[in-house]
């Protein structure tokens, strides 16, 4: 499996990608494939991920699959166990998994805000605690978290999932800043609006119109779009960036006033 320019980037890398049996995360896992990582699809939805790893296995990756509640930490400590088992390491891993949530504050229920703090936060600092724990270990690794653009800027609707992710690229900084000088690099990727099956199922008109308004390139991104900043991030291309998050937003957080100074 070698159809990617940077085929032997991540050759034989043990990589771990939660939230990978469907979406962005499917994607990230090609990605990750095509470059030559060993690759465990981590996934709530079992026979997805199962799917998904059968899949790149017969595009000739190195592909396993495991069920995983990011939430809970026994959960998590049994998918690292695996990645161990199957590929004997864990070099990289993807923190993918996350849910979203689009109610306003006045609106927003408790049960709402803990799971989407559950899942986007909590989640992932249990899977990269027990990720660096074995870097550590190792004396090398590479963690890359999954923010998001709501993590930086107030939208509409976004208390829940944006507070996480904010509290995601905190994170993202703070193990930088603890685990650099073990030889463990902590970045995160912060994708704009991207065309999936979910934002196409989720996102109104009005949403649309909203988020073209104020992309300067007038698109929505692609799902290969992230894989290359997360699969650059996971490289030795990457070997001097530390606690950095990476908008892939098309220029939505640079972007100040648009309009057509011809019009």
């Amino acid at each position: 499996m070698s159809t990617s320019p940077h085929a032997s980037r991540l050759s034989q890398k043990a990589t771990i990608i939660t939230g990978a049996a469907r979406g962005i995360g499917r994607d990230i896992a090609r990605r990750f494939a095509e470059e030559g990582a060993y690759v465990l699809i981590a996934d709530l939805d079992e026979a997805g991920a199962a799917d998904a790893a059968r899949q790149l296995r017969e595009l000739g990756a190195k592909a396993e699959s495991v069920r995983v509640d990011v939430g809970d930490k026994a959960s998590v400590e049994a998918m690292i166990e695996a990645s161990c088992r199957h590929f004997g390491r864990v070099d990289v891993l993807v923190n993918n998994a996350g849910i979203g949530s689009n109610k306003l504050t006045v609106d927003l229920g408790l049960d709402e805000w803990d799971r989407n703090l559950r899942v986007n936060l909590t989640g992932t600092f249990l899977c990269a605690q027990a990720a660096a724990r074995v870097m550590v270990r190792q004396k090398s690794g590479r963690i890359v978290n999954i923010a998001s653009i709501s993590g930086q800027r107030g939208g509409v609707g976004r208390a829940a999932y944006g507070a996480a992710k904010a509290g995601v690229i905190q994170l993202t900084r703070v193990m930088a800043v603890e685990l650099a000088h073990q030889g463990v690099a902590v970045n995160a990727v912060a994708p704009g609006p991207v065309d999936t099956e979910q934002s196409r199922g989720t996102h109104t008109p009005d949403t649309r119109r909203a988020y073209l308004d104020r992309i300067p390139i007038k698109r929505y991104g692609e799902a290969r779009e992230i894989a290359a900043a997360v699969a650059f991030l996971a490289s030795d291309d990457a070997s001097f960036i530390v606690g950095h998050t990476l908008n892939v937003d098309g220029g939505f957080d640079a972007a100040g006033l648009i309009f057509d100074p011809k019009a």
